[in-house]
């Protein structure tokens, strides 16, 4: 992702975020430092590990035919489905001798430049809590469920896992030109509402849908969505939904597709010529837009938010 030579920027420092980049405003908790890991992995109480195989369980349901099958492959690999919160430690030391990724416990969500730092690194931030049953459906900050269970299978995957430092370590360029917005727009597109195809259909990686209810079967059969090729620049210019049903997912070919088109792209011209905002809705097709289905948008006008039955 980032074009100038690795050596432009050190990967190993935690950087500094730029004077007038926007970034969410967020207290850190005075048990971590400047890193923002937590000591420890905390202690789960028998209701927590319930919630997780709650959860666990009715997501194996949804996603039986719709989960991409490097995402099915990694659940098999860490054993996901063992019983209970999984061990940081032990993921840790398994994801290690797979792709060379480890995952450390964080209190909430972390700042964008210690996000990238930590991607950078290969090391995977995951939230040290787990929602509780009257949140079953939905929250407003990533989980350790939605973390672990929604994106640590994907990273047992080389060329996935080399995507996702490089996203780590495109971090420092958008931030030098203040276009963490559009960097924004790439992740949540394809880490967390991607669909790739596999057997000639779409089929899902993105951690969003992959770690929620409804998501899966809206996103591979609803008539609602539209369904486009990926295409980065166009992406990085596109709005996305944060509490809702998404109006567009991007379709890639593969993760070496996704490697090559996003690691091979220049962004310094686009980053130069971008402007603050984003140029399309999210509910937009364009005439560059390689359309798998446009959608009929009607979860979207009716008002979203749980509005119709079934797969609209």
């Amino acid at each position: 992702m980032p074009t100038l030579e690795a050596s432009a920027f050190d990967f190993t420092r935690l950087p500094a975020m730029p004077d007038g980049v926007f970034t969410a405003p967020l207290r850190r908790p005075e048990r971590v430092g400047a890193d923002w890991v937590e000591p420890q992995q905390r202690r789960y109480t028998a209701e927590e590990h319930g919630v997780w195989d709650a959860l666990y369980a009715r997501q194996m349901e949804v996603l039986r035919g719709r989960a991409c099958s490097a995402f099915l492959h990694g659940l098999e690999r860490l054993d996901l489905g063992r019983g209970g919160v999984p061990g940081f430690a032990r993921l840790s030391e398994e994801l290690d001798a797979l792709t060379g990724w480890s995952v450390v416990p964080v209190p909430m969500l972390i700042p964008d430049h210690v996000f990238f730092w930590h991607l950078a690194n290969r090391r995977f931030p995951a939230g040290n809590f787990i929602r509780t049953r009257e949140r079953f459906d939905y929250i407003e900050e990533p989980d350790v469920f939605h973390d672990v269970f929604g994106h640590v299978p994907m990273l047992t995957d080389p060329t996935y896992a080399d995507y996702m430092q490089e996203y780590g370590r495109a971090g420092w360029k958008a931030m030098r030109y203040n276009r963490l917005k559009a960097l924004g727009a790439l992740y949540w597109y394809t880490v967390e509402f991607g669909l790739v195809i596999e057997d000639g259909a779409p089929k899902v990686y993105g951690a969003g849908i992959l770690s929620g209810p409804r998501e899966a079967v809206f996103a591979l059969e609803g008539q609602s969505p539209n369904r486009i090729m990926l295409n980065v620049d166009r992406v990085m210019r596109t709005d996305y939904v944060i509490d809702d049903l998404q109006p567009t997912y991007f379709v890639i070919e593969s993760f070496a597709d996704l490697y090559h088109q996003t690691v091979e792209r220049a962004f310094d011209r686009l980053y130069r010529a971008l402007g603050p905002g984003f140029t399309y809705a999210n509910t937009a097709v364009i005439d560059v837009d390689d359309v798998l289905q446009r959608g009929t948008l009607e979860y979207h006008l009716r008002g979203g938010h749980g509005s119709g039955a079934g797969p609209v």
